[in-house]
């Protein structure tokens, strides 16, 4: 091989690497800084770029979908002089390549540390209550600082989220301890709501039955009442269908004595005036049938008194 073989050699070989570096495929949803002799010119957009080899330069190459980047968590202290960790998740996205290239030198760190400084300022205007009932009002406000912030950077801040926010061990056992007293608290009323139910049930139900007992009761008393006076009328009607005469009258007043005087408590016992007139009819009644009644129909009964008496029923003792 003689010279002129490797000149031909090495022009091939410059041949084409000049085409490699002319020729530049830039993949979609990403872009590449353009320099020559270290000055911006341009900016590539994505498919087939055609560039001046060993004159211009790829400075950097951007990717401008969304990104996810978490942060580690941070100490911030609350207006309550309490100290708590915070882990954040920022997603933004490259809006202008050359601002995100030359306006800041790592546009992650500084977004990072805007982040941190501006939890702090935001939580160190919450108590702990607040700041951790209060995420979407601190989203909100660290996604506004940042955007702003990042805006002249090329970088648009689409959302930011607290992943956890850790109180210092004590503080949540305090509110562990917290919780469990609420939590029997509400079982506790629970409870109470539902012994007074069922008390206010039971005591709806035993009014219904005693108005119901006392309706069947009243009930009852007016059937046995009526029934009471049908019989009554009837024994009256049979009595007066009947026509009986003194002497059966007589007689039946004194079956009734015996009644009258029944039960151990009844020391004492009024005789009417009646009666004087029940013996008479009586003793003429049975003076027909022999000598027993004193032979005369129409005498009195020894021992007999008119008006009324009172006659003390004989004790009985064992």
């Amino acid at each position: 091989m003689g010279p002129v073989v490797i000149v031909l050699i090495i022009l091939v070989v410059l041949v084409f690497i000049a085409l490699i570096k002319t020729i530049q495929v830039i993949p979609q949803a990403s872009a590449a800084i353009v320099e020559r002799f270290g000055r911006y010119t341009r900016t590539l957009n994505a498919g087939l770029n055609i560039v001046v080899p060993f004159i211009d330069t790829i400075r950097n190459r951007i990717d401008l979908r969304e990104q996810v980047v978490p942060f580690p968590p941070q100490p911030v202290i609350t207006q309550d002089n309490l100290v708590v960790n915070i882990d954040t998740v920022i997603y933004y996205q490259v809006t202008d390549a050359r601002a995100a290239t030359y306006e800041v030198a790592s546009y992650i760190q500084a977004i990072e540390q805007l982040t941190v400084t501006t939890l702090r300022n935001i939580i160190g205007g919450m108590d702990l209550e607040r700041t951790l009932t209060s995420r979407e009002e601190i989203n909100a406000a660290l996604r506004g600082v940042l955007d702003e912030a990042t805006g002249k950077w090329g970088i648009r801040v689409n959302r930011v989220e607290l992943k956890a926010i850790e109180p210092p061990t004590s503080i949540q056992d305090s509110m562990e301890k917290q919780m469990r007293a609420d939590r029997d608290k509400r079982a506790a009323i629970l409870t109470a709501e539902g012994i007074r139910q069922s008390q206010i049930l039971t005591a709806e139900g035993e009014k219904q039955s005693a108005i119901l007992r006392a309706e069947g009761e009243a009930k009852a008393a007016a059937l046995k009442a009526e029934g009471e006076a049908q019989a009554i009328r009837t024994v009256f009607e049979s009595i007066h269908a009947g026509d009986p005469d003194q002497k059966l009258l007589s007689y039946q007043y004194l079956q009734m004595l015996p009644k009258i005087a029944e039960g151990d408590a009844n020391k004492l016992w009024i005789v009417p005036s009646e009666i004087g007139d029940a013996l008479k009819g009586l003793s003429g009644a049975f003076g027909n049938f022999g000598p027993m009644a004193g032979g005369s129909g129409g005498g009195t009964v020894p021992g007999q008194t008119t008006g009324t008496e009172r006659r003390e029923k004989p004790s009985i003792t064992d």
